[in-house]
């Protein structure tokens, strides 16, 4: 059994063998069990303030940079 603490969880290895040579991942896989915890459900972040847009949103349209340029100029 090999317990390994990360930064936001914990990981519980099995080890069901150990590999005479370096394989591939398929291969390694069968040489032990995952019994970690499962991870805690994502809170779901808070919207961005206004202004910003979500990560992943993908680069603004000319419009969009025109409503940010005229919001930033007000503040």
């Amino acid at each position: 059994m090999l317990t390994i603490a990360l930064e936001r969880r914990v990981l519980v290895l099995k080890i069901a063998g150990l590999g005479s040579r370096r394989g591939p991942f398929e291969e390694a896989r069968k040489l032990y069990e995952d019994l970690s915890p499962p991870l805690p459900p994502k809170k779901e972040s808070p919207p961005p303030p206004p202004g910003q847009r979500e990560a992943g949103a993908g680069r603004p349209t000319k419009r969009d940079r025109r409503k940010m340029d005229a919001f930033r100029s007000e503040s």
